[in-house]
């Protein structure tokens, strides 16, 4: 009679043995036996429940400050930035930025008008203190840097065919900023309403995240200056 092969020895042991489990059942400890079940469905119903709660006061911990103090999102509504932006387009504004430098020649700000009542976006083009001009389609600025005269080339983000209109000759304020949309023929801005104050500032266009084919981030342009 052929003698029976023994079953192979198992490398990893009894499986039954794994983490110390006693391989006899009958022998467990109380405490192993009540390991070998699922909690019921109360206890877990409870505990998941409690769970689900930190989650999302945690959440809330965390996006309430970055909504309220350093990122905020808003639609385009109109056509003053184009081609900038277009209607409908959804932005991602960094309010943070502005709490360690101010606002700067060029940048794409969101602003509060208190005048009409709502959020508007606009470029900024005039700085605290300076004396801004607008004539014959051009805009020009005197500073302390160029007292006699600076004529402002926005190439960087305007078409060459781009004029501004209007007949403007104003002194900003040591708290003013003058504003304009990119679609000048189009936009409602400083040449209607006059210069803005700071704190009317939201912050600035950090990053356009709708669509997502035109998706980019926005930095502050170059801007050049040319001395009359």
């Amino acid at each position: 009679m052929p003698t029976k092969t023994p079953p192979p020895n198992n490398p990893l042991g009894d499986p039954r043995a794994f983490q110390g489990m006693s391989t006899d059942f009958r022998k467990s400890t109380q405490a192993e036996k009540k390991s070998d079940f699922l909690p019921s469905f109360n206890n877990s119903f409870g505990g998941f429940a409690v769970e689900l709660v930190k989650i999302v006061l945690i959440a809330l911990a965390i996006i309430i400050p970055i909504r309220t103090f350093i990122l905020q999102p808003f639609y385009v509504k109109g056509a003053s930035m184009e081609p900038t932006f277009h209607d409908n387009e959804y932005l991602i504004i960094d309010e943070l930025s502005y709490r360690l430098h101010q606002p700067q020649r060029g940048d794409i700000i969101v602003l509060r008008s208190p005048a009409l009542g709502e959020f508007l976006i606009k470029r900024v083009i005039g700085l605290p203190g300076e004396r801004l001009v607008v004539n014959d389609g051009k805009i020009t600025i005197f500073n302390a840097t160029d007292p006699n005269g600076a004529e402002l080339d926005e190439s960087a983000y305007l078409a060459s065919t781009v004029l501004t209109f209007g007949n403007i000759d104003v002194t900003l304020g040591a708290n003013q900023y003058y504003v304009m949309g990119d679609n000048r023929p189009a936009s409602l801005d400083s040449r209607s309403f006059g210069p803005i104050v700071r704190k009317d500032i939201v912050g600035r266009t950090a990053l356009r995240a709708w669509p997502v084919t035109k998706m980019t981030t926005f930095s502050t342009p170059v801007i050049k200056m040319t001395v009359i």
